[in-house]
């Protein structure tokens, strides 16, 4: 069983960092305590990007300086002395201090940018072999004929196995796209070696800077523009000289402009162009020579703080322009669409499940937060359904849908206007391509869904104008597309109430026939499990029947997202010490569940304590299976439920993911309405995973 993993290349810019990242996704769906190491990185002064990308998306449990072996100006002064071994016996006692409290180590190796290139290959070899770490290495295809490539996978086979390396698997990555289908033949007919090897072609949004990137490289000083924005990728660097008519003639959609500051007519033009329907979107401008527009362009420069971003810097545009040509561009820790890019790249062209099984890692039986998020893009991916999302010209639903477009997780349709959708896109740097947009007003399904409710509701006083006009709402027209299978599912919330959401839901989709009620659950992502909280939405005060339903439900629902279900029916009381009204419903709910599922560890009366702390259940109630195991926890009503659930998110800082809904004969999901980008993601793909065990009819 391997317990690491070394990532080297053989060239510079052969997107090291991207095979990293893939790999490091991989391993997060397995491994409990995950590690990342670079044995150099090129200065303590500055956060290493790789570092920081790995720390932070994997939230890694141990301190950035644990994370590296030494910068590269000490290396370089070592190895100018002659003491070489001093930098591979530092590095390796670093390596070691982090294995203690790592299962598995990610080592990603040099550059090949900083040291003569024949000694950086000697040390990346050296290193995997100090450590006993077998190797990924990635080749750098760019530009690389069709017979090259291939040339390329035997030579660096050869090369570490020279050097004593167990070479696991070679990428090799930026084949250009012409020849892509021709060399995966090739690798299939001509590659005899045990050796893995996988071709990824080029793919040019991940080699594009984001005009933060850009910025930040030239140390440029922000006039205009908001975060949203600043994550435009630059897809070609013009000088703008000319006049304005026939500058407009040639700006393209993402051309980062640099032009002296002085230019009031080039930036009036691009702010305009910038807002209209009909003419290229620049991704921002780069104002050169320190010159400052005049306070009157100034002033109308303010007043577009979120569109168009606008820099300025202190050298020439010759200079300018030859320092943003060299910008590399990285995959940033705060770029979620370059990641999602790099990951749907990678799992796109790189067979997983057999790479996996090189690792011989079996998965951890308990589910961390890290794992849990991570699996639900795996298993939505794996049957990948409809989602509707009413809430098309939200921000964060556009943000969120080109996520999950990029990793290839679901299949959207945004409800709204077309055209106004698709301008906020470009206007915030998002890439709709690919995106199904339903306009309810405009739909041809309008009338057949006014009727279809008609029909359904009919009996409840409903005419047939007031069924059209609730089909004009996209809450009520997205749920009908699921009604009517257009849609696998449907995500709301974001800027409409539960009420909004739910009650189309309720009105035609209806509970599953083997349930009494719908009713929610919590994910609750605790630092080092997660727990299954419900009901804290809907159901305000559950007799013992209902209470039963819901426990029976969210253990079905932990079952189903690979939490073990250990059920704790919550009250004041554990065990049989109390009584009252409030207690016995509880007992009584118990006492069913017992009866219905007698394959399910529940426990009831208890105290949260007593479910939470083995200590507190020992003494509490000393025989129990659940006690001081809980996972999934039943509060007895509405109150007490959102109250300790909202307690908890904020009081320990935890992701609370849901509510959650259950009991629907198709899934409808409501988000809140402070939602965070990454909320709906992990929200879309829940939903999803349910549909793909919901009956195709309702």
């Amino acid at each position: 069983m391997l317990k690491n993993l070394y990532v080297a290349t053989n060239a510079p810019r052969s997107g090291k960092s991207l095979i990293s990242l893939g790999i490091m996704e991989m391993l997060s769906r397995r491994v409990e305590r995950l590690g990342f190491f670079r044995p150099i990185i090129r200065q303590t002064q500055t956060p290493d990007n790789d570092i920081e990308l790995m720390r932070q998306r994997y939230q890694l449990q141990v301190p950035y300086e644990s994370l590296y072996g030494m910068s590269l100006d000490e290396a370089r002064t070592l190895a100018s002395q002659g003491k070489f071994d001093d930098v591979l016996a530092r590095i390796f006692a670093r390596y070691k201090e982090l294995e203690r409290h790592c299962d598995f180590i990610l080592c990603e190796g040099s550059d090949l940018t900083g040291l003569a290139t024949s000694l950086e290959f000697d040390f990346n070899a050296q290193i995997a072999n100090q450590i006993d770490a077998p190797v990924v290495v990635v080749a750098n295809g760019f530009e690389k004929t069709r017979n090259e490539t291939l040339t390329i996978a035997r030579l660096l086979k050869e090369s570490f196995e020279e050097e004593g390396c167990h070479l696991l698997a070679i990428m090799l990555n930026r084949v250009p796209k012409a020849i892509i289908a021709d060399v995966k033949d090739d690798i299939r007919q001509q590659w005899s070696h045990s050796t893995l090897v996988y071709a990824l072609p080029e793919k040019k949004a991940l080699g594009r800077p984001t005009i933060s990137r850009v910025a930040e490289a030239l140390d440029a000083e922000r006039l205009c523009g908001t975060h949203g924005n600043l994550n435009r990728l630059v897809r070609a660097n013009k000088v703008a000289a000319t006049d304005l008519s026939n500058f407009l003639c040639r700006i393209k959609d993402g051309d980062l402009i640099i032009t002296p500051g002085d230019r009031a007519d080039l930036i009036v033009g691009s702010l305009a162009a910038f807002q209209s329907t009909t003419l290229p979107k620049v991704a921002g401008l780069i104002l050169t020579g320190s010159l400052e527009p005049t306070p009157v362009v100034r002033r109308l420069i303010e007043g577009f703080e979120d569109a168009l971003p606008i820099y300025s810097v202190e050298t020439g545009t010759y200079e300018t322009a030859t320092r943003v040509g060299e910008v590399a561009d990285t995959i940033a820790p705060d770029n979620g669409p370059k990641m999602a890019t790099a990951l749907g790249h990678f799992e796109e062209h790189v067979d997983l499940q057999k790479l996996a099984s090189l690792f011989e890692i079996a998965r951890s039986e308990r589910v961390t937060p890290v794992m849990f998020q991570y699996n639900l893009i795996e298993r939505a991916h794996a049957e990948k359904k409809r989602v509707v999302l009413p809430e098309g010209k939200d921000e964060r639903i556009l943000r969120a849908t080109e996520i999950l477009l990029r990793r290839n997780v679901v299949d959207i349709t945004l409800l709204g206007q077309e055209t106004g959708i698709r301008l906020q896109a470009e206007e915030i740097g998002v890439d709709l391509a690919g995106v199904e947009i339903v306009d309810p007003i405009a739909s041809p399904w309008l009338d057949n869904y006014a009727w279809t409710y008609y029909e359904l509701r009919g009996h409840k006083g409903i005419t047939l104008e007031q069924a059209r006009d609730n089909m004009l709402s996209v809450s009520y027209f997205g749920t009908m597309m699921v009604y009517k299978g257009a849609a696998d599912a449907m995500v709301s919330g974001a800027i409409h109430t539960t009420g909004n959401t739910i009650r189309p839901a309720l009105e035609f989709i209806k509970v599953q026939p083997n349930r009494r009620v719908a009713s929610s659950v919590f994910f609750m992502c605790m630092p080092d499990q997660v727990q299954v909280f419900g009901d804290c939405a809907i159901n305000p005060d559950p007799n013992y029947e209902e209470l039963a339903d819901i426990a029976i439900a969210s253990a079905d629902t932990a079952q189903s997202f690979g939490v073990e279900p250990r059920i704790a029916m919550l009250s004041y009381s554990s065990g049989a010490s109390g009584q009252g009204e409030d207690v016995d419903k509880v007992r009584a709910a118990t006492e069913l569940v017992q009866h219905l599922r007698p394959d399910l560890m529940v426990e009831g009366p208890i105290q949260f304590d007593a479910a939470v702390d083995p200590g507190v259940g020992r003494l509490k109630l000393p025989d129990s299976d659940v006690a001081g195991r809980a996972t999934v926890f039943v509060f007895p009503d509405l109150n007490t439920g959102n109250n300790t659930y909202k307690a908890v998110q904020r009081s320990a800082n935890v992701i609370a993911m849901g509510p959650v809904l259950q009991g629907l004969r198709k899934p409808v999901n409501d988000l809140s309405r402070g939602c965070t980008v990454a909320d709906i993601v992990n929200t879309v793909a829940i939903t999803a995973i349910q549909a793909q065990t919901r009956e195709a009819t309702p």
